[in-house]
């Protein structure tokens, strides 16, 4: 007959050779991971990942001047890299300019060219007394120098979407194949009045335009977005106000 054997046990938490041996028997479960090594390891991880992508915001005189400071092959290799990423982006740098949007060709210019590339639209404000939209036209025109493989656009909003509320402009619509993949209504969503370059980077990186370590960007410029830029649904231009309520403009 078996019978159980009661095996004595100070403290299961403890690290003695005893639990080690229990341990091994299954007698007591394993002791879990300690906090501190996993914050350490978390830590240089962390480091070692700074530390392989400490030229990423380096152009290609940035690169030359540290010749003396770096490993020559790990140099190169990084060199090699920023080459074939302008030569990208000069291949693909077809816009480099806003393109003001009239309501027949909307289909085309914006909606079909997402297809290739992202199309981004800002609907402005109708009256002319919004500083929000005045901004963002100064911010667009400089985003569209910048980065010339995406499509900025700009469309009066009444003229977009007939009784558009001028309270939500400025909107941004953004495009990606085919179909609006993001919605930002008024700056609110983004700095207010203070909405910079940087801010808008940032959509861009969150939205998939850029990646988080394209050289163009501004240096502190984050690879994501964590506040939500969700908002209510602005419709296509076929849509107009008699096909919805006033609320869906709140």
């Amino acid at each position: 007959m078996d019978m159980s054997v009661n095996v004595p046990i100070d403290d299961p938490k403890a690290d003695t050779e005893w639990n080690d041996i229990l341990r091994k028997h299954g007698i007591i479960p394993e002791k879990p991971p300690s906090p501190t090594l996993m914050i350490e390891e978390a830590v240089a991880n962390a480091r070692h990942h700074a530390h392989q992508n400490r030229l990423d915001d380096k152009d290609l005189d940035q690169l030359d001047e540290l010749e003396d400071d770096e490993d020559a092959e790990f140099l190169e290799q990084y060199r090699k890299k920023r080459m074939a990423e302008l030569f990208t982006i000069s291949r693909t740098s077809v816009f480099n300019q806003v393109y003001p949007i009239q309501k027949p060709d909307y289909s085309r210019d914006v909606t079909d060219a997402s297809t290739h590339t992202f199309v981004l639209v800002h609907l402005t404000s109708s009256l002319g007394a919004n500083s929000e939209s005045r901004l963002l036209t100064e911010l667009w025109r400089e985003l569209a120098r910048q980065f010339g493989d995406i499509k900025f656009c700009e469309m009066k909003a009444d003229m977009c979407i007939e009784g558009y509320p001028d309270k939500n402009t400025p909107t941004i619509l953004v495009y990606h194949d085919g179909d609006i993949k993001r919605q930002v209504i008024t700056l609110g969503e983004l700095a207010g009045t203070r909405t910079g370059i940087r801010d808008l980077e940032k959509l861009l990186i969150d939205i998939g335009a850029l990646k988080g370590d394209d050289s163009r960007l501004s240096h502190s410029a984050l690879p994501a977005v964590n506040s939500s830029l969700t908002g209510r649904k602005a419709m296509p231009p076929s849509s107009t106000a008699e096909d919805d309520d006033d609320d869906e403009w709140v």
